[in-house]
């Protein structure tokens, strides 16, 4: 059970959600997007977004954080991510950790996007939500929409900057 899951243990949380996300970046970095599939019994929602000067690493996350803050009341989650980047990091207690450290990966190392690692752990202690890694590009039909959505996305014209990228950190 996770740590959000153990906190939460005492709420009836009656709505199961499916969340499948993927994020892309035209070089890296470069414009990228991100893109959500969501699913909750029969209903079914789709989003996507991007930035004109990011990294993929940030759109893996901002799906992610995108997807959850879709929910209006706390859910059981189940989110499907082909970055071994968010996941491991949810699953292995990297970004607790790294919070916890006043944002460092370890004495010498600054952890990067520390305000979207803020923003994911936030939502993480409203739901219950469980991570799981798909291969990407193997054929997973939510995923292979995820990674449509997030090109789709980068590909825009007029993007808008990215308020949390900075080059060089």
């Amino acid at each position: 059970m996770s740590e959000a899951a153990a906190r939460l243990g005492r709420i009836s949380l009656p709505d199961q959600v499916q969340i499948h996300t993927d994020g892309a970046c035209l070089g890296n970095p470069g414009p990228g997007g991100y893109g959500v599939v969501l699913r909750m019994g029969d209903h079914e929602r789709e989003l996507s977004g991007g930035f004109c000067l990011t990294t993929n690493n940030r759109m893996e996350l901002l799906a992610v954080i995108k997807g959850l803050e879709t929910l209006t009341r706390p859910c059981r989650v189940v989110l499907y991510s082909d970055s071994r980047y968010v996941v491991d990091a949810m699953e292995k207690g990297w970004a607790v950790k790294w919070r916890a450290n006043g944002w460092q990966r370890n004495k010498r190392e600054k952890a990067v996007n520390p305000d979207l690692w803020a923003r994911l752990l936030d939502l993480c202690a409203t739901h219950d939500v469980e991570f799981r890694w798909v291969r990407g590009h193997s054929g997973v039909a939510d995923n292979e929409r995820c990674d449509r959505l997030a090109v789709a996305a980068a590909k825009q014209s007029g993007l808008p900057d990215d308020p949390g990228y900075r080059p060089n950190s």
